[in-house]
C-alpha cells in the first residue's frame, strides 16, 4: 500500500503536479486508512467491497445534479454492494484545493491530463481571479 494522501503542502495540486497524489489501490480502505490519511473514504454498512482495478491516480471532471463541474483526482475506487444489493463503483477525490470528496464512478468523466476543460476547471479552482482572463 502507501503512505500519506497529502503532503506537508496541503494536499492539493495543479495540472502539472497532480502524478504526486498517491493512490491508494490493492485493498479496501478501513477507517485506521481514512484516519492516517492513506484513504479518502472507508463504507461501512455494505456488502462484497473491493478495490477496482484502475490506474489511479486519474484525472476526473465530477458533475453535480444542476450539471456543473469540478476538477479532481482520483486516487481510491472500490465497488459495494448497498443494502438492496445494487452495486455502488465508488471513487475517493482530491479535489485542487487538497480537500477531499466520495463520489459514484456515475458521476464523473475519466479524463485525460491534457483535456481543456479538466485544465481550465484546476486553474480556476486554484486561481478563481483567472476567470476573470
Amino acid at each position: 500500500m502507501n503512505d500519506n494522501l497529502s503532503d506537508e503542502d496541503g494536499g492539493g495540486f495543479d495540472v502539472e503536479d497532480w502524478t504526486r497524489l498517491k493512490a491508494f489501490t490493492g485493498a479496501v480502505a478501513t477507517l485506521d486508512d481514512v484516519q492516517a490519511r492513506r484513504a479518502v473514504f472507508a463504507l461501512g454498512d455494505t456488502d462484497d467491497p473491493r478495490p477496482i482495478a484502475m490506474d489511479l491516480p486519474q484525472p476526473v471532471i465530477w458533475w453535480d445534479e444542476d450539471g456543473a463541474g469540478q476538477a479532481a483526482v482520483a486516487v481510491q475506487a472500490e465497488t459495494h454492494l448497498g443494502p438492496d444489493g445494487e452495486e455502488m463503483e465508488v471513487l475517493g477525490l482530491i479535489l485542487p484545493d487538497g480537500g477531499g470528496a466520495v463520489a459514484l464512478l456515475e458521476d464523473v468523466d475519466l479524463v485525460d491530463a491534457t483535456d481543456p476543460t479538466w485544465r481550465d476547471l484546476v486553474t480556476h479552482a486554484i486561481d478563481p481571479s483567472a476567470a476573470d482572463d
